[in-house]
């Protein structure tokens, strides 16, 4: 079959690519009856390659969609994502179409199980975080025959439509504004990037751009886990006892550099002027500390909502060439933690 085809896939085509009757894929796909081992192993292999995925709804609603868009993020925890759902539930507030949410955890593995239950129910469409999937989970995206909009990140190839920021060029801008600073000693203090694939973008246009001005990171600190102001502190101590002579401290998010600024403030240092900071997503709860940490403003309320207006245009149309590229543009607050000059 052709897989470019944005109808959903069905039992003929898993039989007819695994060489087996409808009535053997579907009792493998719900592990009922006597099949072989060899036939069980083809049949599974096909359809995770193709990206089927079954149909939990019975009956008369067998060939209908629910009213359910399904929402798939790594974390409600960080203070990025709970913005990003306040702008696809708004927006889907104005339509028939309901927000039903899963949480990944930054697992591909997690993603994919995910993924198939939520695409099992027969959504409308399908909102995702990030770019970089499984092939799986691509696969699934893909035949699903849905509206899909990958978010938070334009930076590379959506299967689909895509709505975010380039982190590369927001790395590159926050670059060039610490080099305006006059800043020559850098440090970067973030989480570990294995699978956090935004913040490596960051690392890698922001490193990238200070190597172009003659100036490499001096020191990096990183982390596993959920961000926190505590963490932010600890870091922060670390990588100065470490490496005192550094003059600025780029974190790859807001509240672990809300930790160091409150650290060093405790410390006595002048910041800007010793030390400059900054942090990245915008987060407004931290505009209550005693100094603004300076930071980027990520969209991410503007990113939900978009993403959701492309679900709700769709659906119920006819679903050729409809992808759509929404790429936001984020802006430097200097905040009183970077020198401008």
């Amino acid at each position: 079959m052709n897989l470019e085809s944005k109808r959903p896939l069905t039992l003929r085509d898993v039989s007819e690519a695994s060489g087996v009757s409808e009535m053997t894929v579907s009792r493998v796909l719900r592990n009922r009856g006597d099949v072989s081992d060899a036939t069980r192993e083809r049949v599974l292999e096909t359809a995770k390659r193709l990206g089927y995925v079954p149909n939990k709804i019975a009956g008369a609603l067998a060939s209908q969609r629910v009213n359910l868009v399904a929402v798939i993020i790594p974390s409600m925890s960080n203070m990025v994502f709970p913005e990003v759902m306040t702008g696809i539930s708004e927006t889907l507030d104005q339509t028939d179409l309901q927000p039903v949410v899963g949480i990944t955890g930054y697992s591909p593995d997690k993603e994919e199980k995910v993924l198939y239950e939520m695409l099992s129910w027969r959504p409308s469409g399908v909102i995702i975080a990030g770019l970089e999937h499984s092939d799986a989970s691509r696969a699934m995206l893909k035949a699903s025959g849905i509206p899909v909009v990958e978010i938070m990140d334009v930076d590379g190839t959506p299967v689909d439509s895509v709505v975010g920021i380039s982190h590369r060029r927001a790395g590159r801008q926050m670059a060039e504004a610490i080099i305006r600073g006059g800043y020559e000693h850098i440090a970067f203090l973030g989480t570990k990037m294995m699978l956090d694939h935004r913040a490596r973008k960051r690392f890698e246009g922001f490193t990238e751009t200070l190597a172009k001005a003659g100036i490499e990171i001096e020191d990096r600190e990183f982390y596993s886990g959920g961000s926190a102001l505590a963490k932010g502190r600890e870091m922060t101590q670390t990588v100065l006892e470490r490496s005192p002579d550094l003059d600025f401290l780029y974190y790859s998010n807001d509240l672990i550099g809300a930790g160091g600024l409150l650290h060093l403030r405790e410390q006595g240092v002048d910041i800007p002027n010793d030390i400059g900071l900054a942090g990245f997503n915008g987060v407004h709860l931290l505009k209550g500390l005693p100094s603004e940490l300076a930071t980027m403003d990520a969209c991410r309320h503007e990113i939900g909502s978009k993403a959701a207006e492309i679900i709700a245009n769709r659906v119920g149309q006819s679903d050729d060439g409809g992808s759509v590229r929404v790429a936001l543009e984020p802006t430097i607050s200097y905040g009183d933690t970077l020198r401008r000059r």
